[in-house]
């Protein structure tokens, strides 16, 4: 309850900031293409019931029609077929939504190589400097490819775009203490996951250890590496394997 309390009075204060981690969700949204035989999810549309016309003189909607890997969006544990058995995105727990999270910045060594792979190492290094993950919380991966996000072919970058090697997505799904995997790319794994064993090892491991992904955030800049509350709001949808997300983080600022 301190907590709690402490958070209202910070945001009435204007001593706790709120950061919009969430990319706008669009028609130009960029969208993970899988090569064929395989299916791929529709981009995100719009399409207008009435506005304040003579199909609805008072009133404006819409129909819309995406994906559920489309934006910034959950991965629940049943996404992966390692997580076949977990919770669909409606059952995710609210303890997982509403947690707290830490910034691991490796977004200098992916300017130097947009193949770059996060290693245990990297996190441990980061932990000799700011204290272990959260237990029960969030680990978000900041990497500067937001940047890219306002353009597709930019961000998708011919499959080349940082992600975590397959040790590392063991040790993050086995040894961690977190509950998510957090990522500003277009997916949770490298772009070039594929080539890896095993494949996508952040799919495989985190989701098949009942672990939640989130991608394509932005912002994340604007963070500390720790002391950051993130609330991530999916859409409930029953027995659905992900869906776009609102997501923001509380900060305190001096």
């Amino acid at each position: 309850m301190a907590v709690l309390t402490d958070l209202v009075t910070g945001l009435a204060g204007g001593n706790v900031e709120v950061v919009d981690l969430t990319a706008p969700l669009s028609a130009s949204t960029p969208v993970l293409q899988l090569p064929p035989p395989f299916a791929n999810t529709t981009s995100f549309r719009l399409e207008e019931i009435s506005r304040y016309d003579d199909r609805g003189p008072a009133w404006y909607w819409n129909d819309i029609h995406t994906g559920e890997h489309v934006g910034t969006h959950v991965d629940a544990p049943n996404h992966w077929v390692s997580g076949r058995d977990g919770d669909s995105v409606d059952e995710i727990p609210l303890r997982t939504l509403v947690a707290p999270a830490v910034v691991l910045d490796a977004s200098a060594k992916v300017a130097e190589d947009p193949d770059f792979l996060l290693s245990v190492d990297d996190v441990r290094e980061w932990e000799r400097e700011h204290g272990p993950l959260p237990d029960g919380g969030w680990l978000l991966y900041r990497t500067g490819w937001d940047a890219r996000s306002g353009d597709q072919e930019s961000f998708l970058n011919g499959q080349h775009s940082p992600g975590v090697s397959p040790e590392c997505a063991q040790w993050l799904a086995e040894e961690a203490p977190i509950v998510g995997f957090g990522v500003e790319t277009v997916g949770t794994d490298a772009g070039r996951a594929a080539e890896l064993e095993p494949m996508f090892p952040c799919h495989n491991r985190l989701l098949g250890a009942g672990k939640c992904g989130l991608t394509q955030l932005r912002n994340l800049v604007q963070l500390p590496p720790t002391g950051v509350v993130l609330v991530v709001s999916p859409l409930p949808i029953v027995g659905g394997s992900g869906s776009p997300a609102r997501v923001y983080a509380f900060v305190e600022r001096a």
